[in-house]
């Protein structure tokens, strides 16, 4: 059954722009990138989106809906009260190209700044091996789509453009953990995690946790856990004495560590 949906879009580019009123023929069941195509067939030819999969997965359509970081095609228009206006506006943390696209080359940036997976030689039959549970502990931190709606949301970097180039953001604090508690992995990042990257400046509100569309626990399972690493490493005498002398020692995680 169809209806008159009114929508309110954002159109403009670097040099700025404002609110465009619209009012569009949906169906029941549909979300709001069906709906912003039909705008896009129909009325407006020209709005610029950026989307690819329409399946929760690539993490292209991210945009704020009614002021909430959220997937477009994940968003069902069934999530609102009938005749309620759809307001859709571009991420507020990155620059914007045009309309609802936005320069998000930021956070590839920070992605070049992070060691990437370095493991020990294989072992004598040529193969590497693993505890059940670690493979375990690592599924969840590989389900994230780089939809960048965690860093959108986080405070540190949207209200305060001055910190991105000390902060790398929750979505890269989730990939340090996941590196630096995987048991094959050689790198020690927690240095580099509190330096370079600025973990120190996350105040652990969990809205990135909050605006994840896979459902991550970031703050819980990855930056809380990061942030007791880099601390028994700065802080803990036994630690540090340990690294000095060539101890070797159980780390929280029961991971073997230097």
């Amino acid at each position: 059954m169809g209806y008159e949906l009114k929508m309110r879009i954002w159109r403009g580019d670097a040099d700025g722009g404002d609110l465009g009123d619209y009012t569009v023929e949906v169906s029941e069941g549909e979300v709001v990138l069906d709906a912003l195509h039909r705008v896009q067939a129909t009325q407006a030819g020209d709005l610029a989106i950026r989307w690819n999969c329409k399946a929760g997965k690539c993490g292209s359509c991210s945009a704020e809906i009614n002021g909430r970081p959220r997937l477009l095609c994940m968003t069902r228009l069934s999530d609102f009260e009938p005749g309620e206006t759809i307001t859709v506006t571009p991420m507020r943390s990155f620059p914007v190209i045009r309309d609802l696209v936005t320069d998000v080359s930021f956070n590839y940036e920070k992605a070049r700044e992070l060691p990437s997976f370095a493991p020990p030689p294989r072992d004598a039959d040529g193969k590497r091996r693993m505890a059940q549970i670690d493979v375990e502990r690592g599924q969840e931190f590989r389900k994230c789509i780089e939809c960048f709606l965690c860093q959108n949301t986080c405070h540190v970097v949207r209200d305060h453009e001055e910190n991105k180039p000390a902060f790398a953001g929750p979505r890269f604090f989730l990939r340090y953990a996941e590196l630096d508690m995987h048991p094959l992995d050689t790198h020690d990042r927690r240095e580099l995690a509190q330096g370079a990257a600025g973990i120190g400046m996350c105040n652990i509100t969990k809205c990135c946790t909050e605006v994840c569309p896979e459902g991550i626990k970031i703050t819980d399972n990855a930056i809380i856990p990061m942030k007791e690493r880099v601390v028994d490493r700065k802080f803990d005498p036994l630690v540090w004495l340990g690294s000095k002398i060539g101890i070797r020692n159980k780390d929280y995680d029961g991971r073997t560590e230097v």
